[in-house]
């Protein structure tokens, strides 16, 4: 990995901001549908807005009708009622089904962003290899969905109660008039009593809440956390499940499993604990809310100051602009768990950007980083390369070399001298340690370690990989088979399965051969990759590889004696203070 100088991009890396998540995808090249679906939501929601204030001056009709034995006037009230009923119910509907679609376009679009940075530049083994983050494919899953359907949602409903609270607050100061107390012989006149109520019941519930609930930020954290590394432990115990089958290790299986689940069991108590006290909060609020409002405007009332009709339409604006004033209680356990997939989100977006930065600042810790170049010679050297753990530990040394094309190299040492990890160095995956390694800019190289990757697919896929499956002929893909005695699944290119269960680690490393010969590489990288195979098939493999790629180089980490005839040199491993 070529060596990156620090720069502003590290001080960037580190502070994520919230609106650095949300500002992206609206001045993206997808600003265009986003700002389009926004402002049609934001006119549905400010129609629905207009009802609300139209169905609050029907309060007062419909109960003034009712208490005056309107008879008249009642018909006419049903049908306005009716008409504003079922146009609430047609615009919430629409503005529900607009809501999601521009949420599920915002996750779309992260969700693509989010791939391109953790797959590309192999940040994702970066973060798997110095363990940066946890759990990325939960983040980039579950919290980039509630991330982009919960920001959306309270930022429209706070839309909304803006505008409804501006609106019904006009209403209310106007309709409940002001209040005159007398204070030590002096008269004292409350303008928009009403209102000035509402929001000392609001500010009084919020400041509550925020100091019985605000634990529940970092517990939610954790709760996704450790559902997360539950699901992992599952998944694993899915993938191996022959391994695991093979050891009888369900005992320890289950006991694992169980310890994890444990963690989730002690942090739902916490959040049980916390839930029930905002629960008693909430609910102690909400049922003060319901009578609070004729309570204060009973004294008015009872002096005659209003109809029944408008103390009902008072009952029912206040209602609203508490609510109103209210929507940070009533919004809380969403902002609770917004908060904690931010932070996820802020954490993995910080990894990600820094992770070529790390890449180049940590090996500098160790000695002074592997440095890979790419030039226009043909053959791979390496000068002065040194291997060494992430810790700075010297791992091994590594004779200068230069691997020229068709030349034979096996890599020679004792086990955990560092063998494997010359592999990574020379695949750009290893920074750690000393030294240059030189690599022909527009070579073709192919790594193959022990058990090789398939991905779930067709057959033709796997064999295919990485390029996509329609890229090869399906006779160059069975005579690559034949070649290395798969000839038995020639038929079975199309069949979709998952083959890293469904074939031996023998037939794996054949496939992997396969490969090798299907896009013929000028550098060729074997880390025991035959080490599954019989003695007739190993060398049948190696007869076939030297035989139909002549001109490519080919470099071995080899166990088996038998492997060293089709070698023309050999790499000493110099082990050093550490093992692997």
């Amino acid at each position: 990995m070529t060596n990156i100088t620090p720069d502003n991009s590290q001080q960037n890396a580190d502070n994520v901001s919230a609106w650095s998540l949300i500002k992206p995808y609206w001045i993206s090249e997808e600003r265009g549908i986003a700002w389009g679906l926004l402002v049609a939501i934001i006119a549905i929601n400010m129609t629905v807005v207009w009802i609300n204030v139209r169905l609050n001056r029907w309060n007062a009709d419909f109960y003034n009708a009712l208490q005056s034995k309107n008879v008249h006037d009642f018909p006419q009230l049903l049908l306005v009622f009716t008409v504003l009923a079922f146009a609430y119910i047609l615009l919430a509907v629409y503005g529900r089904y607009l809501r999601q679609m521009l949420g599920f376009r915002w996750r779309q679009w992260l969700t693509d962003k989010y791939l391109e940075q953790w797959l590309g530049d192999r940040a994702f083994y970066r973060i798997e290899r110095d363990r940066l983050a946890d759990n990325p494919d939960q983040r980039i899953s579950d919290d980039l969905q509630s991330f982009a359907t919960t920001t959306l949602s309270l930022s429209l409903d706070l839309l909304s109660t803006l505008v409804t609270l501006v609106t019904f607050i006009t209403i209310l100061w106007t309709i409940a008039g002001a209040l005159t107390l007398t204070a030590f012989g002096t008269p004292l006149v409350i303008p928009g009593y009403m209102v000035w109520a509402a929001a000392l019941y609001a500010i009084a519930g919020s400041l509550i809440i925020q100091k019985v609930g605000h634990p529940l930020v970092s517990i939610n954290y954790q709760q996704q956390k450790v559902e997360a590394d539950f699901r992992f432990g599952l998944i694993r115990v899915r993938e191996n499940a022959e391994q695991i089958a093979f050891y009888d290790g369900i005992g320890t299986e289950t006991a694992n499993a169980k310890t994890i689940f444990a963690r989730i069991r002690d942090n739902w108590w916490m959040i049980m604990k916390y839930t029930k006290r905002m629960t008693f909060v909430l609910s102690f609020y909400g049922q003060i809310a319901i009578i609070f409002p004729i309570m204060v405007a009973a004294p008015r009332y009872f002096a005659g100051a209003f109809s029944f009709g408008v103390l009902m339409q008072i009952s029912s604006a206040f209602g609203t602009v508490s609510d109103s004033f209210s929507w940070f209680i009533n919004s809380y356990s969403t902002l609770v768990e917004w908060r904690a997939t931010v932070n996820r989100l802020r954490e993995f977006k910080r990894v990600m950007r820094s992770t070529h930065i790390r890449e180049a600042i940590s090996p500098a810790t160790v000695h002074g980083g592997i440095n890979l170049h790419y030039t226009d010679t043909n053959a791979l050297t390496t000068s002065g390369l040194s291997l060494a753990l992430p810790n700075g530990t010297p791992l091994a040394r590594v004779a200068d070399v230069s691997i020229e094309p068709g030349s034979r190299w096996l890599v020679h040492g004792p086990s955990g001298s560092g063998k494997s990890t010359l592999m990574r160095a020379l695949a750009g995956l290893w920074p750690f340690g000393d030294g240059t390694i030189d690599a022909p800019v527009d070579a073709k190289m192919m790594f193959i370690p022990q058990q090789s990757y398939l991905p779930i697919g067709t057959l033709k896929a796997a064999l295919a990989y990485p390029s996509p499956g329609g890229t090869f002929s399906d006779e160059e893909s069975r005579e690559v088979l034949r070649a290395c005695n798969l000839a038995d699944y020639g038929d079975r290119l199309e069949q979709l399965g998952h083959w890293a269960k469904m074939l031996s680690p023998g037939e794996q490393q054949r496939l992997a051969a396969a490969r090798v010969l299907l896009h013929k590489p000028d550098f060729v990288f074997l880390d025991e990759a035959t080490s599954a195979l019989d003695a007739d098939n190993e060398l049948h493999i190696y007869n076939t590889l030297v035989e139909r790629l002549p001109n490519a180089a080919m470099l071995s980490v080899a166990h088996r004696d038998s492997v060293a005839m089709f070698h023309d040199y050999k790499i000493e491993i110099e082990r050093a203070m550490a093992e692997v």
